[in-house]
């Protein structure tokens, strides 16, 4: 769809990392005129593709911000919308929002134009590969997995992101004290995120009574949240914070 370099690549990973059950299914729908347009104009300067192939320097990546500035990661941000928001209400914070869904990719381009954002970077690729390839140790103040597939077929649960797995490359590249925040509107995959985060030794839960946590102001309320609250769905916040 673009030219190398100019737009997100199909497959940024290529051959040169290892085939493995994947947490996410790639999306194919229709790229509007105006997010191809975003991808366009924006790739090349808050765009990049999750190659596994050079750790980030995040103050470099985010030059609009101080060097010191914290970066946060979010991974799969849909259309976007929610990332947009949050970015604007903490400006003094990278957010480097990861997905493969290219329509949401050029969507959330758009936002951060239109609203003059300048603290979002977009990446393109698998966010396991960024985690254990491409972030240096300590370098994120916090991660973001808000509503991630929840593989309801029990054959389907190992593709689940939140995994023991998944945690010990997380906790690599977050700082000590980094904010940990799940949300899902799936009640038996957020008892198995309560299950797992507990369990690990990496974190701990910010809740004294050791559970959910209520839906904190920083995360909006979005589109699909409320679509599931709609149908009957409980929405779960899960906040555990690196030790």
């Amino acid at each position: 769809m673009f030219e190398p370099g100019a737009g997100p690549a199909a497959d940024p990973a290529g051959s040169h990392h290892d085939r493995r059950i994947r947490s996410f299914q790639p999306r194919r729908s229709r790229v509007t005129q105006a997010q191809r347009d975003a991808l366009t104009r924006l790739w090349p300067r808050w765009g990049l593709d999750i190659d596994g192939r050079r750790v980030l320097d995040l103050p470099t990546l985010f030059d609009t911000l101080p060097p010191t500035a914290p970066v946060v990661l979010e991974i799969g941000f849909g259309m976007g919308e929610a990332t947009a928001r949050m970015a604007a209400a903490e400006p003094g914070t990278g957010v480097l929002a990861a997905d493969v869904h290219t329509p949401g990719q050029g969507n959330l381009l758009r936002l951060a134009e239109r609203d003059g954002l300048t603290n979002i970077r977009v990446a393109n690729g698998d966010a396991v590969i960024l985690l254990e390839k491409m972030l240096a140790p300590g370098s994120l103040a916090g991660l973001r997995v808000y509503f991630p597939d929840p593989w309801p077929k029990k054959r389907h649960h190992k593709r689940r992101i939140i995994q023991p797995h998944f945690l010990d490359l997380a906790a690599v590249p977050l700082a000590p004290g980094a904010l940990l925040h799940c949300a899902t509107d799936w009640e038996p995959y957020a008892e198995q995120m309560l299950d797992v985060l507990t369990a690990h030794p990496a974190f701990e839960n910010t809740q004294p009574d050791g559970g959910y946590a209520p839906r904190p102001e920083i995360r909006p309320l979005t589109r699909f949240e409320q679509q599931g609250l709609g149908k009957g769905h409980a929405v779960r916040d899960l906040l555990f914070r690196r030790r």
